[in-house]
């Protein structure tokens, strides 16, 4: 080795040396490639403003980031406006981000660990949120669901293709909510939300989703007549008096002024209810909440006026509640406002679109004329032959027994032949109208018994004719349509809790009838005795046919039912 001019030490150096640097060399690559990806991960999480535990690995080239998990809730839309109609300003890029396009109340319920080798793996954690909150929030915002894709996740499930729309855009071209992959959901359905400023098309002053707005009842005529009395009798009534003593000095009494006050109170509080606008939130159990507020507008949460409605929540026995809910949510899902989270019970559903009213009890009610129906009733001619025949004999009669009384010698047997035909006419003449009146007691029972059975009508045309008997009333203005009379009668039914009870009795009654086979004599005479409600319960159930008839009726049932089996969703 020495002859040659080649030591060990330089064996070493020229061979050695390098192998030795061919074996870190990995290792450093793996050490700049790994401190790389670091980099890349804290600079994506400081640019979406996540907060984030990273550990590194530099041998096994191995990143854990460590993010926390959040359960997210839309802020109050009143109190914390600004949060509420405004986009965050700082989203996140990450995937799994999505939801980081709004602002929300947010709250820690756990931690996801990550093991990436490159930037581009990092995920951020899908946050849990209430599925009928998140459409909520968005229908507010001016998404509108897309009907296609609410069926197809009602179908298909968790196996919903990824990417399939269930809300758009306001215009309809874009979409706002969609279903992404099941990498991070847990089982859970999975979506991803993507909005835009321009989009948001609401604001505060719009009613909330599942919010529905009644109108008062217009004064009538005879109503404003009786209000200028009124004014006239309290502007001469003794409290009037006992102030303008007090004005001019006099020594009235200091009991007068609160002791009216007192009296006329609960009376001025219940009459400014029924003359202001209420706003309603109908949930899936029925009415939450009725609201009074005189411009009408839900500007802010605060003064506004909560009104009693125990009257008209759903409860077990009574069907007050049911038949409240339903009506609302009918007359808001025909209207801008879309009310698809309560459910109209399935045996109001099919009563409702059921031929249940005998055009024939119509024309007993004085609604329509019996020229407008199809024949359903015996003609009976007037009977003016038989009348005339019977005159004529009772004429005959009278004048044969006359002849025979003045054959007769005057006396006591003359005069007793007299009283006897007198009172022989008497009886004829009774018997002669007890007749006819049974005659028209069996053609009027007759007549009854076939109305009951006469061709049935569709409760939108019953009601139709039932709204015109109202305006012929004058209990209701001409100018006023069927959907505005269903508005101003829930507006009823919420301040006036006895007659909503007679209402919903009328209600009843009309779908015990139907169920079981058609109208009875009693339930006629019911009617009888309260036409005016009949007439206004068939408007409110031709509100709900209307409803389940229209065409969002198929997107209401989808959406309704995803809701029930996905009551929470991963959104990201």
């Amino acid at each position: 080795m020495a002859d040659n001019g080649v030591s060990a030490t330089d064996v070493i150096t020229y061979i050695g040396v390098p192998l030795a640097v061919l074996g870190v060399l990995p290792i450093l690559y793996n050490t700049v490639a790994t401190l790389g990806a670091l980099s890349r991960i804290k600079r994506m999480l400081r640019y979406s403003r996540l907060t984030a535990l990273t550990r590194s690995d530099v041998v096994n080239r191995i990143i854990e980031v460590e993010l926390p998990r959040y359960a997210v809730t839309p802020w109050d839309r009143f109190s914390n406006r600004a949060e509420y109609w405004t986009l965050s300003r700082h989203p996140s890029s990450i995937p799994g981000g999505s939801w980081t396009t709004f602002n929300w109340r947010t709250n820690v319920i756990g931690l996801s660990t990550q093991r990436v080798e490159y930037a581009d793996q990092l995920r951020q954690p899908q946050v849990e949120i209430a599925f009928d909150e998140l459409v909520s929030y968005l229908l507010d915002l001016g998404a509108v669901p897309d009907a296609h894709g609410w069926r197809l996740l009602r179908t298909t499930g968790l196996w919903t293709p990824v990417g399939c729309a269930l809300m758009l855009s306001p215009d309809g071209k874009e979409k706002a909510l969609t279903i992404a992959p099941l990498d991070d959901s847990g089982g859970h359905l999975s979506l991803a939300a993507n909005w835009s400023s321009r989009w948001t098309t609401r604001d505060y002053s719009h009613l909330p989703p599942y919010w529905v707005r009644l109108p008062p009842s217009p004064p009538s005529p005879a109503t404003e007549s009786e209000d200028a009395n009124t004014k006239a009798e309290d502007s001469t009534s003794p409290a009037a008096a006992a102030a303008e003593e007090v004005e001019d000095g006099g020594d009235a009494s200091s009991i007068a002024k609160p002791s009216m006050d007192s009296s006329h109170h609960e009376d001025a509080r219940s009459s400014q209810h029924h003359q202001q606008p209420i706003t309603c939130q109908i949930s899936t159990d029925g009415v939450v909440t009725a609201l009074s507020q005189e411009d009408g507008a839900l500007h802010s949460s605060i003064h506004l006026d909560s009104l009693p409605i125990e009257h008209i929540r759903t409860r077990g026995r009574k069907s007050d509640g049911a038949w409240f809910a339903s009506a609302a949510t009918a007359y808001g899902t025909t209207s801008q406002t879309t009310l698809w989270n309560y459910k109209i019970p399935d045996d109001i559903l099919a009563f409702a679109r059921r031929d249940t009213v005998p055009c024939g009890v119509l024309v007993l009610l004085s609604v329509v004329d019996e020229g407008q129906t199809p024949e359903w009733a015996t003609p009976h001619a007037a009977d003016h032959g038989a009348a005339l025949d019977l005159f004529t004999r009772r004429t005959r009669e009278q004048r044969a027994a006359i002849e025979a009384e003045a054959r007769m010698p005057p006396g006591p047997m003359k005069a007793q032949a007299t009283r006897e035909r007198m009172m022989r006419e008497n009886e004829q003449r009774l018997q002669d109208m007890r007749d006819k009146m049974r005659l028209e007691n069996q053609r009027r029972e007759s007549r009854l018994m076939e109305a009951l059975q006469s061709p049935k009508w569709d409760t939108k045309v019953v009601a139709g004719h039932n709204l015109a008997w109202l305006k012929q009333r004058g209990t209701v203005p001409e100018s006023m349509g069927l959907k505005d009379m269903v508005g101003t009668l829930l507006h009823h039914m919420v301040v006036d809790a006895e007659y909503t009870s007679t209402l919903c009795r009328m209600l009843d009654l009309w779908k015990t009838w139907a169920e079981n086979g058609g109208m009875r004599k009693t339930d006629m005479t019911a009617l009888q005795d309260n036409q005016e409600t009949f007439a206004q319960a068939t408007i409110l159930v031709a509100m709900i046919k209307g409803s389940s008839m229209a065409l969002e009726g198929t997107l209401s049932v989808d959406l309704q039912e995803c809701m029930r089996m996905w009551r929470s969703v991963r959104l990201g």
